[in-house]
């Protein structure tokens, strides 16, 4: 099954995220409102959400104010 366009743009979102070692809230945010935008989590979706989830709980992302 071919990703959705919002999984690519969820991507690119955490992918900077974990490139930035940090996320702030407001990128937080966005992030979820993009995942819920076509409401439905597809595979790829979860497994990108789950990962940030992992890094921010292990301190390699760190949430941050702005």
């Amino acid at each position: 099954m071919k990703p959705s366009e919002s999984a690519h743009r969820l991507a690119e979102m955490i992918n900077k995220a974990i490139a930035d070692g940090k996320v702030t809230n407001l990128e937080y945010d966005r992030i979820m409102m993009l995942a819920d935008e076509d409401g439905h989590h597809d595979a790829q979706e979860k497994n990108l959400l789950a990962h940030l989830q992992e890094l921010i709980a292990s301190g390699t992302v760190k949430r941050v104010a702005e």
